[in-house]
């Protein structure tokens, strides 16, 4: 299936930025490299370190010819404008490739359009450690297929994929809800070690009779596929689902916003409410004024229903090394807990601070 996304070959200088520690790390930076014959770069850092050029120099240095990097990583780079691409020669690019989590149309166009002047595709796709490989995509190694800003593509060969509801009946195109898999596939995961119980409890019972990805999505009409987030990343507000990639892509999309953070937090009239942290670029004052233009601002991209309840402004959010945002920790920050092993931070410091400024909004 790597194959087929990815479209491999031994002339390749592949470049996936992935900490090897992850499943992309070690089958997109090792296995899937070596199998095709082809060079892989291999990287320390998140994509921004030392400096906003890091990843287009390296890009650059070593004529990487595909690129596998996180959404999230890419709204990291978005938030340091067009200059740093612009000052690199990026022509040895002849794709490139995003997953780990929803790339938002807004963050796929920036890529697409402004870092890359439409010289190359930006593919989005969805897989998860347990399947092994890709499941949904855009299939580079078969031949074009449509972009549709937004989704994660189409079911790759041998992938059947169902949107069903939560007593496990298939949903009608366009409407939201789990995403499963209707049959098990060569890559995917037989079992826990050691944990056969809880294999079966987290993917085989919650919807009986196909495998739980754990995942929310919606599928259209052409089979492309939506997937918003964890179903447990779903923010339901008075009846209204909301996925926080969606709410920090529109807080992202205001020019006063570098990056956002968003988790849910309890609301009494409504059940959840969004609850973000916001890193302000240079020059924008925090405050009321301000809050309330990025409310404003989601509300504008995503229909008056949704309910922002507070907006915190801090100096940086809670990233692993690879740039992957831990949600988990602004929700344990949000809801009091323990925010649990924060080794793979990359910015010592910031849960604290995060909880600080959580702390005083509790008290003002």
């Amino acid at each position: 299936m790597g194959r087929w996304a990815y479209g491999l070959d031994p002339g390749d200088v592949w470049w996936a930025t992935s900490d090897i520690g992850w499943i992309v790390g070690h089958s997109y930076m090792v296995y899937g490299p070596l199998m095709a014959g082809c060079t892989t770069v291999v990287h320390e850092g998140a994509p921004d370190h030392p400096d906003a050029d890091a990843l287009w120099r390296v890009v650059e240095e070593e004529r990487v010819t595909g690129l596998f990097v996180s959404p999230t990583a890419v709204r990291l780079l978005r938030g340091h404008g067009d200059e740093p691409p612009a000052r690199h020669d990026l022509s040895s690019l002849r794709r490139v490739f995003c997953a780990g989590e929803p790339l938002e149309a807004e963050v796929w166009a920036w890529l697409q359009h402004d870092a890359l002047g439409d010289r190359v595709p930006v593919l989005d796709n969805w897989w998860q450690t347990e399947t092994g490989g890709p499941v949904i995509g855009y299939p580079y190694g078969l031949g074009p297929v449509e972009i549709r800003p937004g989704s994660a593509g189409v079911a790759l060969p041998g992938a059947e994929l169902a949107v069903v509801d939560d007593d496990g009946a298939e949903l009608p195109p366009g409407e939201e809800g789990l995403l499963v898999l209707r049959r098990p596939m060569p890559a995917l995961s037989p079992g826990i070690w050691g944990e056969p119980d809880r294999y079966a409890h987290d993917y085989l019972d919650p919807v009986p009779g196909a495998w739980f990805t754990g995942d929310a999505a919606r599928i259209d009409e052409d089979g492309y596929v939506r997937v918003p987030g964890r179903a447990d990343e779903i923010i339901t507000s008075a009846a209204h689902r909301i996925g926080a990639v969606e709410v920090e892509a529109a807080l992202e999309s205001h020019p006063a916003v570098r990056e956002a953070g968003v988790t849910m937090g309890p609301d009494e009239l409504r059940g959840e409410t969004v609850v973000a942290f916001a890193v302000l670029r240079e020059g924008p004052a925090p405050g009321d004024a301000l809050r309330e233009e990025l409310v404003a601002a989601v509300r504008g991209e995503l229909g008056p229903l949704v309910a922002v309840g507070e907006i915190r402004f801090v100096a940086a959010l809670p990233r692993a090394g690879d740039g992957a945002l831990m949600r988990r920790v602004l929700r344990a920050v949000v809801l009091d807990l323990d925010p649990g092993d924060l080794t793979v931070a990359e910015r010592a410091g910031t849960p604290e601070e995060a909880r600080a400024a959580w702390a005083a909004m509790r008290a003002a």
